[in-house]
């Protein structure tokens, strides 16, 4: 059984100020889940966003970073870089955001596809973690030095898809970095498509859909699913994929 942890809860929820769109026919308000979207409520230690590719699930995570002042590529709120724009500029400005006032020690937005924009940033401002300059990690090494050596608790995380870069062990020693975290007062919100970390069990898991956002059970999701009827049915699940008939 797992030890209480602390309830320390920074961000509580986001609201789409629906008032303020000119029209849900255009990108970004025509993706589905921010089509439908109304208020969400996070989880105080980890909250998780899934679904299929192109349901909305990093557009929102990037732009709740946006509203919380983070740089749209990644890195502290100090980070001050940029390589292109690709973020939406009128989402951020449309969203609500349900704080806590509790001061916070530390904070950290993480863009798996700007991680090489932001690993040359920290390596040319001289802020490097871990063993080595940022550039002479790998890039899976490099996301664990994130986690086990630049950030300290006490903050909210913002992740898009940290397992990008990590293999099947290396998740798994992102889950245990991700749960001293949490004990140490953090509070997460992780977009990601990887079964074995959003297995982690004191956390709210948000399903994108076409038709909105809902919670989902770990056990119900996609991820989960297919992940095990492959494992447990290698053979004919590859049988059936790689069929001249398929």
């Amino acid at each position: 059984m797992m030890a209480k942890l602390p309830d320390q809860q920074f961000l509580k929820s986001v609201l789409l100020r629906r008032e303020w769109v000119d029209s849900f026919d255009v990108y970004p308000y025509s993706i589905p889940a921010i089509k439908n979207l109304t208020t969400l409520e996070f989880h105080p230690r980890v909250t998780f966003f899934v679904g299929e590719n192109g349901t909305g699930k990093s557009t929102l995570l990037e732009a709740i970073a946006v509203a919380e002042g983070f740089n749209a590529e990644g890195g502290s709120r100090h980070a001050m870089f940029s390589t292109k724009d690709t973020h939406s500029t009128e989402l951020p400005r449309k969203l609500q955001l349900g704080r806590n006032k509790i001061a916070r020690h530390d904070s950290y937005f993480l863009r798996a596809e700007s991680f090489y924009n932001l690993s040359s940033y920290v390596d040319e401002i001289g802020a490097s973690f871990g063993p080595a300059p940022l550039h002479q990690q790998s890039h899976g090494e490099a996301f664990l030095s994130l986690m086990v050596d630049r950030l300290s608790g006490n903050g909210l995380y913002l992740m898009d898809e940290p397992e990008a870069a990590l293999s099947p062990q290396r998740q798994l020693t992102f889950l245990a970095a991700l749960h001293d975290l949490v004990r140490n007062g953090g509070q997460f919100i992780i977009a990601t498509h990887s079964p074995i970390i959003m297995a982690y069990p004191d956390a709210t898991i948000l399903h994108f859909t076409q038709n909105g956002i809902g919670p989902i059970a770990y056990q119900d999701t996609e991820h989960y699913k297919v992940t095990r009827a492959f494992l447990t049915r290698t053979e004919l699940m590859l049988k059936e994929l790689l069929s001249d008939d398929t």
